[in-house]
């Protein structure tokens, strides 16, 4: 379960040593040293967990850290994607009212960055005034998400070789997407994996530049939490632990920090299939609703989990790689790694190497999800999936430890 990647060793910045936060130094002292990663757990006074935040502080939905690698990775200045990220709010809000305004007619929908609006996928025009009406732009299509759901269950029923990457609901063209490997396309499996699923509904190939594989890594010194000889990323705090990535450890397995202490233990894990999981948080551990800003900004809180829709902006936090920004390309998919495959994943153009695995993904200060795994690195470039947040909540009744 290591990324085949070398993973590249974040600074040795943790102390979880009795008496001290995750940060090496008092908050009154110099916050220019901070622990890497989602700073999801915290050993000072429960009175000194959080400070709370003035106002006008509150009011701001990202963080300097978040808007800065915005500006870095989306190629925007700070304004816009100050205005880019009131759009995605409204447009987060906006989504379920117009999927209700569309009924049975509803074919998904997306955010065209461009222009701030969200666009309705509808089978029926007769719907179109009802869902305008909540503000939403529409287009009609040939086949509704209930369909294309149907597809998705059909595929994921078949057996998929290693040349087909993966498979996904595309609102846009109302179709099913499966991407193959380039190199493996005139594979005679992948071949066949293709000929059933176009027997399965509306499908469309498309082609993959690499195999995606999961973004776990051996251990380094420094490591935000290990299990065994794997190191992952912590996702986000909920009340008595943190969520992270199902492949980074089974239930019951220690979790460690890079200098051996004991954290808690995976209290439930699932991969293939999904890739979730949640540990404890126990022997003088609590948790904060924070994700860290990397010692040199504020951190960024988290205040929610409402889904942002295709094409919002998104970044990732993670222990090798920090804050890398992107958009959320995709939905509903389904990826086929080296263990098994994983359903109902949303892909990202946003990086990530080994190591990042479970880390956070976050819009604004929407929580959205867990690192789970993609192609490519932050040099060259490449795509990463997420496990949705709100699917592990539900799946195992946890609350979210919010500002």
């Amino acid at each position: 379960m290591r990324s085949r990647m070398p993973p590249v060793p974040p600074p040795r910045r943790w102390n979880n040593r009795k008496g001290h936060s995750l940060e090496t130094r008092n908050r009154s002292a110099d916050r220019s040293v901070r622990a890497p990663g989602p700073r999801c757990l915290d050993r000072r006074r429960p009175d000194d967990r959080l400070r709370r935040p003035t106002d006008s502080v509150a009011e701001l939905p990202a963080s300097a850290a978040l808007l800065s690698a915005m500006q870095r990775d989306l190629g925007l200045t700070e304004g816009q994607a100050r205005t880019r990220l009131a759009e995605e709010k409204a447009a987060t809000a906006l989504e379920p009212k117009a999927q209700r305004a569309a009924g049975s007619a509803y074919g998904g929908s997306w955010l065209d960055p461009a222009t701030g609006e969200l666009t309705v996928a509808i089978t029926d025009a007769g719907k179109a005034g009802a869902v305008r009406a909540t503000g939403a732009q529409t287009r009609i299509v040939e086949h509704s998400a209930a369909q294309l759901d149907a597809t998705m269950k059909r595929i994921d029923a078949l057996s998929a070789p290693d040349g087909v990457a993966s498979w996904r609901v595309d609102p846009a063209t109302s179709r099913v997407v499966v991407n193959v490997v380039a190199s493996e396309q005139g594979d005679n499996d992948v071949r066949d994996f293709v000929a059933k699923a176009r027997k399965a509904g509306p499908v469309t190939v498309e082609r993959t530049a690499e195999a995606p594989q999961t973004f776990a890594a051996g251990t380094v010194g420094g490591d935000p939490y290990y299990t065994g000889n794997v190191r992952c990323s912590i996702g986000f705090s909920v009340h008595g632990g943190f969520v992270t990535a199902g492949h980074c450890g089974g239930t019951g397995q220690q979790v460690r920090g890079w200098d051996n202490s004991y954290i808690g233990n995976f209290q439930g894990s699932s991969f293939p299939g999904d890739d979730y999981a949640w540990v404890n948080v126990g022997s003088g551990w609590w948790t904060v609703p924070v994700v860290l800003g990397w010692g040199t900004v504020s951190d960024q809180l988290v205040r929610g989990s409402n889904e942002a829709p295709i094409g919002a902006s998104i970044c990732r936090s993670g222990s090798t790689t920090r804050w890398h920004c992107g958009r959320v390309l995709a939905k509903n998919e389904t990826v086929n790694y080296s263990q098994g495959a994983v359903h109902q994943m949303t892909k990202t153009s946003v990086c990530a190497q080994g190591g990042d695995s479970g880390g956070s993904f976050i819009s604004g200060d929407q929580a959205q999800g867990v690192t789970s795994g993609g192609w490519g690195n932050c040099t060259s470039g490449g795509e990463t999936w997420y496990q949705p947040i709100n699917e592990i909540l539900n799946r195992y009744g946890l609350r979210l430890h919010t500002a």
